[in-house]
């Protein structure tokens, strides 16, 4: 699972550098069919990987306001600084994926197994939206190919060179 949290924050930080190039203007423009804006999309997808994983490791939610980060400097500094927490946590062992978790703002109880591959898919699945984003403004968008990306090897998996 490592492997694909991996592959998500290499994706986030080439959006990042992507997003770089736009206007305060494009970056914050209301977008259809996500969750706002090219912007909020981005602390979106960190604020909610960060939520989550805190809940799933029993630790409390600490909310951060978009308002309160309304840049891309700032939106990036803090998905840097959430990463940082987050891959901590993971590499520190991942807890029983049949174990249950209920966070604050979704008193539903969930196996952490469902909520660990759901971050992996929420993050993909809103990658994608700024990929159609990016086009509607004439821009290309980050590849979203895991073919030649520098990520951990998978345990029990034989490494690339032996499988040549």
């Amino acid at each position: 699972m490592l492997t694909l949290f991996t592959y998500n924050w290499q994706v986030r930080e080439e959006w990042f550098e992507w997003a770089a190039e736009l206007s305060e203007e494009e970056l914050l423009k209301d977008r259809t069919g996500g969750p706002g804006s090219i912007l909020f999309t981005l602390y979106h997808v960190a604020d909610a990987e960060y939520s989550w994983i805190r809940a799933v490791y029993g630790l409390p939610d600490k909310p951060v306001s978009f308002e309160s980060v309304r840049s891309l400097d700032m939106v990036r500094t803090l998905s840097d600084k959430w990463n940082r927490e987050v891959r901590n946590l993971l590499e520190s062992g991942v807890p029983d994926l049949e174990g249950t978790v209920t966070a604050e703002w979704a008193p539903v109880p969930y196996r952490k197994g469902d909520v660990l591959r759901h971050i992996i898919a929420h993050e993909i699945h809103h990658m994608g939206q700024l990929s159609v984003w990016a086009r509607e403004i004439g821009h290309k968008p980050v590849s979203a190919n895991v073919i030649g990306r520098e990520l951990p090897a998978i345990p029990g998996n034989r490494s690339s060179s032996e499988l040549k």
